[in-house]
């Protein structure tokens, strides 16, 4: 089949980030026609003055919009898309000059409605950028579920980096108004509408994360809180690896406990556990200062999404609260 892409990129106060992600862009080796699709979610920054440079080589749409959240505001995008194929893309991302030729040649040899890629670290990158990638990609922290092994017709993809056909737009509407989980929440109704999914591994970005450890702790605290209501929508979705930063955490509690009482072996195991991810940082980054700082945004991620999650998983189940009264940031 003929591939015509629309890139589609929501953008809130970050017009800096769409100029690097509009040069990637322009700089790509692709030579089909593709569309970009930009859509700003009631920003007080808005990202027009930026666009006007890149106008002249990309043919660009930039709509202004009150704000609504990401879902529905990519939403808002691929409607006013031409394309047979959607591109979704966060603004902080920036594309290696190959991208669209991988995202291209892997769908005309294994055509699927949507598939996800990964996301890494460029070498400009700040050390704290650098840990936060290798916590959010590494197996050792999460499993490598974010593209770091083989999937294939069950790969979740994440949207920062992923594409939908708009066949698969139209049968499932697209994004719920959910402003945490929305991606996850898309996959499980792609599958339920008959639609396969899978991981394009060279299909990666970098993914900058505009990030210090507050916002990180954030971020992975709405990603824990979001992950038993999303169970609760979608009943067989739910397995026992979502628990593991939650039983982490109460864990290393409970060793550094038994620590004082003269029990020194549990937290040895965290010890050597750590190791781990400094040696597996070591190797990947290249940088011990990275790896150092590797430990503490693993803590973090656990911290975060380990409190997230137990908060929900009691408010849902110990006190029968709804979704919205358990996580209502999720749904404003």
């Amino acid at each position: 089949m003929d591939l015509e892409f629309s890139i589609v990129i929501p953008v809130y106060n970050r017009p800096d980030e769409i100029d690097e992600l509009l040069k990637s862009l322009s700089q790509q080796t692709y030579q089909e026609k593709f569309e970009i699709i930009i859509v700003d979610d009631g920003s007080s920054l808005k990202s027009e003055e930026c666009i006007k440079k890149y106008q002249d080589q990309l043919d660009i749409a930039y709509f202004y919009k009150a704000n609504s959240g990401p879902g529905l505001t990519r939403n808002f995008a691929m409607q006013k898309a031409s394309g047979n194929y959607f591109i979704i893309l966060d603004s902080d991302c920036i594309l290696p000059e190959h991208y669209l030729d991988e995202v291209s040649k892997s769908l005309l040899n294994n055509y699927t409605d949507a598939f996800g890629g990964p996301d890494t670290a460029h070498e400009s990158f700040s050390i704290l950028q650098k840990a936060i990638n290798f916590t959010m990609t590494a197996v050792l922290t999460t499993g490598g579920i974010r593209g770091k092994k083989s999937a294939h017709n069950k790969f979740q993809p994440r949207s920062f980096n992923m594409g939908m056909s708009k066949l698969a737009f139209e049968s499932t509407k697209g994004f719920g108004s959910q402003h945490f989980g929305e991606d996850i929440d898309l996959t499980f109704r792609l599958w339920e509408n008959g639609f396969e999914t899978q991981l394009l591994e060279k299909a990666y970005v970098y993914h900058k994360r505009r990030i210090s450890f507050k916002s990180f702790y954030k971020q992975t605290f709405n990603f824990g809180a979001a992950r038993p209501i999303l169970n609760k929508q979608h009943p067989k979705s739910a397995k026992i690896t979502y628990w593991f930063p939650s039983v982490f955490l109460i864990g290393l509690i409970g060793a550094i406990v038994l620590l004082f009482l003269g029990i020194e072996i549990p937290l040895l195991l965290f010890g050597i556990y750590f190791l781990l991810i400094v040696i597996s940082a070591l190797i990947q980054s290249k940088s011990l200062i990275v790896a150092i700082y590797s430990i503490f945004t693993t803590i973090t991620q656990f911290l975060g999404y380990g409190l997230g999650f137990l908060r929900s998983f009691i408010k849902l189940h110990l006190f029968n609260m709804t979704t919205e009264q358990t996580f209502p940031e999720m749904f404003s």
